[in-house]
């Protein structure tokens, strides 16, 4: 994967959690995080749950790891690297949020 893909998924994984751990829990913390890939540091400012940190630490371990150099989308991979719970609960955010930015991107179409 190319460090600009990796980065991609990282800011993509950051705001989905993010938005679902804003709107579903309520003592969120602030932390940095610096994240190595391919010799490059990565620095990212989180604001999470400990349940929410722990899911995003483990996801960014697991795109640290993937063995693919065009990385599929994780429910096509053919080797699932994701442990089956925490797979059920990155879906669940990814599907929440993606379902919420979506409705205020259309509610900012109409309004504007």
């Amino acid at each position: 994967m190319t460090k600009e893909k990796f980065k991609s998924e990282i800011q993509i994984l950051k705001k989905f959690s993010e938005l679902y751990c804003k709107n579903k829990h309520s003592n969120q913390n602030s932390f940095k995080s610096v994240i190595i890939y391919k010799d490059e540091k990565i620095h990212i400012n989180l604001n999470l749950c400990e349940e929410c940190e722990e899911i995003i630490n483990y996801s960014i371990k697991r795109l640290q790891e993937c063995p693919h150099d065009e990385k599929p989308r994780c429910r096509k991979c053919p080797n699932p690297c994701y442990e089956k719970v925490y797979w059920k609960n990155l879906s669940k955010i990814m599907r929440y949020s993606a379902l919420k930015s979506g409705l205020t991107k259309i509610k900012n179409f109409f309004s504007e």
